[in-house]
């Protein structure tokens, strides 16, 4: 018996349900990698932050999750260099979805119970989205916005609803806008954390205060 079609299980009509003790033999997500591309890249070599957010409150399968993730990773690669960006998985599949098993060989109404017992078994698993929430981000160069743009829109098609492609002001993956970045890189008011920075602590000793800013700048 093959999957359900996606519009089965749309719409966000339940309660959460998560594997856990009670909720047993779920399968496991398709989905396996949630970053692809240079994943350790400085913050300071990709400023360029692209989103695809989905416009629309709804269950999205881990299937079509893994299927964008290609999609997109294949058209960057191939389009501006497997070290040219950074690409992220925003949102994790955690809730389980159950099918009711028919019967569908011959005498099978003998055996079927129809609508008596009728809570399924775990089928699957979707990531619940809200609107406005990130599905895709990825962060790069200036120069490589329109591989960017066009590798989202065609990861678009993998999901049902609707989906918009918003550029971001912010500095990469960080919470600062590129102004806010650059004035704040400049005085040493961060260190570099990874993809993203940390803010120095205005409090403690002074000389613990200056000694940070000193490891920052250099």
């Amino acid at each position: 018996m093959g999957r359900r079609p996606a519009r089965c299980y749309r719409y966000c009509k339940n309660k959460p349900y998560p594997k856990s003790r009670y909720n047993r033999g779920v399968p496991d997500p398709k989905i396996k990698i949630y970053d692809l591309g240079r994943k350790k890249a400085h913050v300071n070599d990709f400023p360029l932050c692209v989103h695809l957010v989905s416009k629309e409150h709804e269950q999205i399968s881990s299937e079509a999750l893994e299927a964008a993730r290609i999609c997109a990773n294949r058209y960057m690669v191939k389009n501006a260099g497997k070290d040219s960006f950074h690409l992220r998985v925003r949102v994790h599949p955690f809730h389980v979805i159950r099918i009711n098993k028919m019967l569908s060989c011959a005498g099978a109404d003998r055996l079927q119970t129809g609508m008596r017992h009728a809570f399924g078994k775990p089928a699957g698993l979707v990531a619940r989205v809200n609107i406005d929430q990130a599905l895709i981000s990825v962060r790069s160069k200036d120069n490589n916005k329109a591989i960017v743009i066009e590798a989202l829109r065609r990861s678009k098609f993998k999901f049902p609803g609707k989906q918009k492609i918003v550029i971001s002001n912010k500095w990469g993956f960080t919470s600062m806008t590129r102004p806010e970045y650059l004035e704040a890189r400049a005085q040493g008011k961060f260190k570099f954390d990874g993809c993203y920075v940390k803010m120095m602590p205005s409090k403690g000793k002074l000389e613990d205060y200056f000694d940070t800013v000193r490891k920052a700048r250099h």
